[in-house]
């Protein structure tokens, strides 16, 4: 918890930085990645409380054990599906220059935000309405809090496994694309070579991204391969497993992105040291 804590601190200040230009706040780009900042930092939240009380076997009213494991696995989806809209971005903003204005507005942004939040909740929504219709009363009992309390079915979880598998492969797919079109605009320009460089390897970073999202399928591959071992020892490897599969990922990926954009870098270093020494000098005032 202290580690979600910490980053969670830290997408709080990428956060802040963004909010505080209008220059930020009136860019595609930008609000892309404020909106990736904010996700990754509520399912890094519902993650580890998830965890949590999966460890201490915790038991809690159904209902709010859903809701826990529907934000978790809505923000899940979410990400690679912005950074499908990431990479679109860079598309539009290298081949259709003229028109990256005309088309990446404020406002088409925040419907394509809006948009992508509905498919991402789109097979959780039919798995919720799937126990409401055979099982009306199942959220007002008390369960021990994972994943099955949503999948009752298998076909539920075949459901949800194939609508998150097309998520990615399209993913992969528009990042592909996306990718090989800068390349081969990079050759055909003569000028602004440089800012074709840099969404290439912008997009090329988006890659990067979603293998990071894709190393969360293994936790529970692992975790099922590892739940036949002896308690302490399965406690041990669970615990490592979520800090290197799930924890990391959601930390690393924002935080990688933010610190290589030369306009955000110099702002977040001077908060987050702003930050850190308003800290220190009231701990020296209260002492």
């Amino acid at each position: 918890m202290t580690l979600c804590l910490i980053f969670l601190y830290v997408n709080g200040i990428m956060l802040f930085t963004l909010s505080i230009r209008s220059t930020f706040r009136e860019t595609s780009r930008y609000i892309l990645f404020a909106h990736m900042l904010f996700n990754d930092s509520i399912q890094l939240l519902t993650s580890t409380l998830l965890y949590i009380f999966s460890s201490v076997n915790l038991y809690l009213l159904t209902g709010v054990c859903a809701i826990l494991f529907l934000i978790a696995s809505i923000t899940y989806c979410n990400s690679p599906l912005n950074l499908a809209m990431m990479a679109l971005e860079r598309y539009i903003a290298i081949c259709f220059p003229l028109r990256h204005s005309e088309i990446a507005t404020p406002t088409r942004t925040g419907t394509a935000i809006g948009v992508m939040w509905f498919f991402s909740s789109l097979k959780d929504i039919i798995c919720i309405l799937n126990i409401l219709v055979n099982e009306p009363l199942y959220f007002l009992t008390s369960v021990h809090c994972t994943s099955n309390i949503i999948f009752r079915r298998k076909i539920l979880f075949d459901v949800s496994t194939a609508f998150t598998a097309l998520y990615f492969v399209a993913v992969t797919l528009i990042i592909i694309y996306t990718y090989v079109a800068i390349m081969l605009e990079a050759r055909s320009v003569s000028s602004g070579k440089v800012s074709v460089t840099k969404a290439r390897n912008t997009v090329l970073l988006h890659f990067f991204q979603l293998a990071l999202c894709l190393t969360s399928f293994l936790y529970g591959v692992l975790e099922s391969l590892a739940s036949n071992l002896d308690g302490s020892v399965f406690l041990t490897i669970q615990y490592i497993l979520f800090i290197v599969l799930i924890i990391f990922p959601r930390c690393l990926s924002p935080l990688i992105y933010g610190l290589r954009d030369e306009s955000f870098r110099p702002l977040v270093k001077y908060y987050f040291m702003f930050a850190l020494s308003n800290r220190v000098k009231h701990h020296s005032d209260t002492i």
